[in-house]
């Protein structure tokens, strides 16, 4: 049984295979290890340059994912194909420095701690030639991660050693979505987790391209709101909502286009709710459904649905703030109370029958 299991994530990464296994048994060379590729279906050749690997080597494994993508869910169901005491999760771009795998589990036998990070930011350590604009947006979000995680230099990190205990105890309280799974797995700990950091210089990439976009930012923010609010609302919800707020003001702006140019109030309406209704429905299915996005036909068959949902959405809003301002309660709480009530229907109607039906 090996003891330090590798768990490296891999999206459109073909070329910076051979070179990451040459280096992880080179900077391994004492230790009983295996290396997991958990390859998302990019139809590139990873899986299959991996896998003439894993016939070479025992060490190599992989596991393939088809319909899927996700860096945080691909380390999950990597670290949990692993029956070793000790798991590293390293990138596969070959930005980290893998020579330090051996001082990480090293600190992790010689402390009680849960979690071995390397760290960027910390004394001795360094971004190396990542853009000023990235180290920015990193900066940014290690102060916004404090909102979970204290005393830490660099939360954002994706390379670090994880007890194999600690991840049994926290596993089912993960997120499990997203791109920054260290942050999940100390925010899933609720203060209880016991952290090292070491310094490390990060290299720049050489091949294939970064993996940074708006998802990667939304499901940021996601990830953030679960841990903070996860056991009243889906973190799923929150996006929903600012997706809905940016449907208001599109629905504001097309109103007003509108009636300028037709003078007809009622028609004017109409189509402002048509095209809100269709913006919301795009955007929440390439942010707030990202991974069950819908494809091909089933996108009109969602779009559909969609609309079904949030037209009964639109009467509940009316009736719930008309009941409560016949109540005599002030106007704009009667609005917001129906808006509130309209904002979950919606949500939960459309969680199972737009995007939860295959």
């Amino acid at each position: 049984m090996p003891e330090l299991t590798v768990v490296v994530p891999a999206y459109r990464e073909r070329e910076n295979v051979i070179p990451l296994l040459a280096a992880l048994a080179q900077a391994l060379p004492k230790l009983d290890w295996e290396v997991i590729y958990v390859v998302d279906d990019a139809l590139d050749g990873t899986e299959e340059l991996v896998r003439g690997r894993a016939q070479q080597d025992p060490r190599v494994r992989i596991l393939q994912r088809i319909g899927r993508r996700g860096l945080a869910s691909a380390c999950v169901e990597g670290m949990l194909a692993s029956s070793a005491p000790y798991v590293a999760v390293i990138d596969a771009d070959l930005q980290h420095d893998e020579t330090l795998l051996p001082a990480l589990l090293e600190k992790m036998r010689a402390s009680d701690a849960d979690i071995v990070v390397a760290s960027r930011y910390m004394e001795g350590a360094s971004p190396g030639e990542l853009a000023p604009g990235r180290v920015r947006a990193s900066r940014l979000a290690a102060s916004v991660s404090r909102l979970l995680t204290r005393d830490l230099t660099d939360p954002m990190s994706g390379f670090f050693i994880v007890r194999r205990t600690f991840l049994d105890q926290v596993v089912r309280r993960l997120y499990g979505r997203g791109f920054k799974i260290l942050l999940d797995l100390i925010a899933a700990a609720r203060g209880d987790a016991r952290i090292v950091e070491l310094p490390y210089h990060m290299r720049s990439r050489q091949h294939g391209e970064s993996k940074l976009s708006t998802r990667v930012m939304a499901e940021f923010c996601m990830l953030i709101l679960y841990h903070l609010f996860g056991r009243l609302l889906p973190a799923r919800f929150f996006l929903f909502a600012a997706v809905g707020v940016t449907g208001l003001a599109m629905h504001l702006i097309v109103l007003s286009l509108s009636f300028k140019l037709s003078g007809n109030f009622l028609a004017s309406q109409l189509i402002a709710t048509w095209v809100a209704m269709t913006s919301n429905f795009f955007l929440n299915n390439a942010f707030t459904y990202s991974d069950q996005r819908l494809r091909g036909r089933r996108v009109w068959r969602g779009l559909a649905s969609f609309y079904i949902a949030c037209s009964i959405g639109a009467f509940i809003n009316v009736a719930i703030a008309e009941w409560f301002f016949l109540k005599a309660v002030v106007y704009w709480m009667a609005g917001l109370a129906g808006a509130l009530v309209a904002a979950l229907w919606n949500f939960f109607t459309t969680a199972s029958f737009t995007w939860g039906r295959r």
